[in-house]
């Protein structure tokens, strides 16, 4: 059954306008954004739409960063339709089997996560050779890094604290995350896909060895250490202190960043994606009634408190210390 709503009824005067036979519509899934899923069949052959309603979320940028990441030798879902003006996207159907449904089948866990982190290495690999032809993709700078990290004090601190964050206290918390990200030694930026981890990775059937990527049209450009980071810091995931150890020597063997100043980057940026993390699920449990996110808040406490031990968190671990001293206990 698929929702009797207005935009249903445009998703399928959209199909009626498409070649081929169009049967067994079904809800597939949504996601955190106002995206929604359909599988369906084209003439009997499995595909996939993307339903995302343009006055809320543009497919432009899902269809052009496709494009780009099989410039770069990745594999994201091949796009076989597409009008903005609607907000339909019909895409190659890659399966069932995320590496999370895999991983709950039994499947171990090193080998899929040195897919995953193989997929990383191609894409830093190649990115240089592809920056100067890619479209035009937002920096991942600190002016957007301090946005994300003011959803920490702007949903989650008032959830905990029953009144918002006062504008002074405010000030005080992205002044110490200015301070610790403006403190990172360069590194070269690269295509970033920022939602890279088990859900939105695929084994895609009959294509042994291969690791398809989803939910990219976020990328920006940033830190090679993000992707790495929401990898093996995974919000709703334990992973295992050995694999987490085996994919950071696999990315670093495979890559030329200087590796001290690479961990740097992978702590605060750890940390950084926490914190707004936070904010985000429970934006998304109070603002958008999905309350099921807000089960996956201790695992962000640990992942917080574990990452402001480092030293290059200290302007953060010293207002957290103050203001909310529970944060650096792991839970």
């Amino acid at each position: 059954m698929i929702p009797d709503d207005r935009r249903s009824k445009q998703l399928q005067a959209w199909l009626k306008d498409q070649p081929g036979r169009f049967t067994d519509l079904a809800l597939l899934r949504a996601d955190a954004s106002f995206r929604r899923y359909f599988r369906l069949c084209r003439d009997d052959q499995p595909v996939v739409l993307m339903d995302a309603p343009p006055e809320r979320e543009a497919t432009e940028p899902f269809v052009e960063i496709a494009r780009l990441l099989e410039s770069l030798g990745l594999r994201p879902p091949r796009i076989l339709a597409h009008d903005p003006a609607t907000g339909f996207v019909l895409l190659e159907d890659l399966g069932d089997r995320t590496f999370t449904r895999a991983l709950a089948e039994g499947a171990a866990e090193g080998p899929l996560y040195d897919r995953a982190i193989d997929t990383l290495i191609q894409l830093h690999r190649a990115w240089p050779a592809q920056a100067a032809k890619a479209p035009d993709v937002p920096a991942y700078d600190t002016p957007r890094l301090l946005d994300e990290a003011a959803l920490f004090a702007d949903w989650y601190w008032p959830e905990q604290h029953g009144t918002p964050m006062s504008a002074s206290l405010r000030n005080g918390f992205l002044a110490a995350w200015r301070e610790a990200l403006e403190g990172l030694p360069i590194l070269p930026g690269t295509l970033v896909l920022r939602d890279f981890h088990v859900d939105n990775l695929m084994l895609p059937p009959g294509e042994d060895g291969d690791c398809a990527v989803l939910d990219f049209q976020d990328a920006v450009i940033g830190s090679p250490a993000y992707d790495v980071v929401s990898l093996l810091e995974d919000a709703r995931r334990e992973v295992s202190p050995a694999t987490v150890e085996r994919a950071l020597m696999r990315y670093a063997a495979g890559t030329a960043w200087d590796p001290e100043i690479f961990m740097q980057h992978y702590r605060v940026l750890g940390v950084q994606r926490s914190t707004k993390i936070l904010g985000i699920f429970v934006r998304l449990a109070r603002r958008d009634a999905k309350p099921r996110y807000l089960e996956h808040l201790p695992r962000l406490h640990r992942l917080l408190a574990q990452g402001l031990s480092q030293p290059a968190l200290a302007p953060v671990a010293g207002w957290f210390q103050t203001h909310m001293p529970e944060r650096m206990r792991e839970d």
